[in-house]
């Protein structure tokens, strides 16, 4: 086993967690909202813009707890930002709203220099 923190905090400022959960239940799942084609919006948003695995990580996840039929859920960490319902559509404004229009707001919230 290799600790790889010290390596991966310098790498990344940020890792957008895409729910891709998928089951076999009567409830809603991100799966079968959408999730793939979202997390596809959110690789080709950050590849157009420079920042696709450096300085932003992209990882798809089990279920976050905000299971619906509308869309994906998404987390934004380490900023601790929450979405539910998000599908691709959604994608370019949520991202540039975190992170700028160029993906150059990394290491500060857009939203936090805008205010």
């Amino acid at each position: 086993m290799r600790r790889e923190t010290e390596r991966q905090r310098a790498r990344l400022e940020a890792c957008v967690l895409v729910c891709t959960n998928d089951r076999d239940s009567e409830y809603a799942c991100c799966g079968d909202a959408g999730a793939d084609e979202t997390l596809e919006a959110v690789k080709s948003w950050l590849r157009e813009r420079g920042a696709f695995w450096s300085p932003i990580g992209v990882a798809t996840t089990g279920c976050l707890g905000l299971c619906s039929e509308d869309g994906a859920a998404v987390a934004i960490q380490p900023r601790d930002e929450w979405y539910a319902d998000v599908t691709p559509g959604d994608v370019p404004d949520l991202l540039e709203r975190e992170f700028g229009p160029d993906a150059e707001s990394i290491d500060r919230r857009a939203v936090d220099a805008s205010e």
